[in-house]
């Protein structure tokens, strides 16, 4: 690799870092009926202020900022996973079924099972992300290899179905669910913090497996014969992939929700700007993607004042334009 090369991914990954503390900033600042200035931010965090101030800030913005950084995290990197192991620009997991997956497990924990914990039903979560990667998987090999074209139809079908059983689900229940409301939409409005830990050694583990993958990924990518002949385990490296996959779909879902849209398009950019090397398209994604969410969150918060739209509705309308613009460019879309 050449030194101005690697130089120009360093500053992008530089530029990335700064774009997502300030938009950190900024969805701290920002609240459904005001905004407060930084010094404001600064001091409801770490000195005494006004009780309106801290309470706002504190207790509403801060866990709200906290989910959108870690599931934004979580979906980037597994959008980019399922891409590069399933050798589909159009893969994502939720075109593919996976968080619906999740949801459906969920709906299940939660309304036939009573279970309303977050550290109880993250299992079920986990469960249904990984048995819907199986299931999809399965579906679009073909004798010729994997057709992305079957196995996006495949997800979109196996999801609708999931889709349209949680709803059955949640029907048993309705009192359970009317406090999920928001978290049926794809939320992070009103989820404290205690969500977001039980949950975090699970990122952990996922996000190692995922940069360990990201070579042997690169290999698959010019085909399984000339991988194997490279010395790559084909099945160790798709298990750990799917492994992976499973934690980071499934526990993103289990704390805000099904959320769509971000593992599809921030992938794209990333491949964009640095090419086809799944190591620097994880380390964008990991920092573009959290960007992308809080973006969408800052908006939802503010486009209907004093009423707020769920993060995963905004992050259709602010990514479908881009994505539009991205797939258009052959080296954007190719894999």
């Amino acid at each position: 690799m050449t030194a101005p090369r690697v130089r120009r991914r360093t500053v992008g990954v530089l530029v990335a870092l700064v774009l997502l503390v300030t938009l950190l900033m900024l969805s701290m600042m920002t609240g459904a009926t005001a905004t407060s200035s930084p010094m404001v931010v600064w001091d409801a965090l770490f000195r005494q202020s006004g009780s309106f101030d801290r309470f706002a800030i504190r207790d509403f913005r801060l866990p709200r900022t906290v989910l959108g950084l870690v599931v934004g995290m979580a979906l980037g990197t597994a959008g980019a996973l399922i891409q590069a192991l399933t050798r589909n620009p159009l893969a994502d997991p939720g075109i593919l079924g996976v968080n619906a997956g999740a949801s459906f497990a969920v709906a299940v924990a939660v309304g036939v099972l009573g279970i309303r914990d977050i550290r109880g039903y993250m299992w079920f979560a986990f469960a249904g992300a990984l048995i819907v990667t199986l299931v999809v998987l399965a579906l679009g090999s073909t004798r010729q290899g994997r057709s992305p074209v079957v196995m996006v139809l495949a997800g979109v079908c196996v999801g609708a179905v999931l889709g349209g059983a949680g709803s059955a689900v949640q029907l048993t229940d309705p009192q359970a669910f009317d406090a999920m409301r928001s978290w049926n939409a794809g939320s992070i409005l009103g989820r404290p913090l205690d969500v977001v830990w039980p949950i975090l050694p699970f990122f952990a583990v996922a996000l190692v497996l995922a940069f360990a993958v990201s070579g042997p990924l690169d290999a698959m990518s010019l085909g399984d014969d000339l991988a194997a002949a490279q010395g790559v385990r084909l099945a160790r490296t798709r298990i750990l992939a799917i492994i992976a996959l499973t934690l980071l779909a499934g526990g993103a879902t289990a704390i805000a929700g099904p959320i769509g849209f971000v593992g599809l398009m921030v992938p794209h950019l990333a491949r964009w700007f640095v090419g086809p090397h799944q190591r620097w398209i994880l380390a964008f994604s990991i920092l573009l993607a959290p960007s992308l969410l809080l973006v969408s969150d800052v908006l939802g918060r503010i486009l209907m004042r004093p009423s707020e739209v769920p993060v995963g509705i905004v992050t259709a309308f602010v990514g479908a334009p881009v994505l539009i613009a991205l797939v258009r460019r052959r080296r954007a879309s190719g894999l």
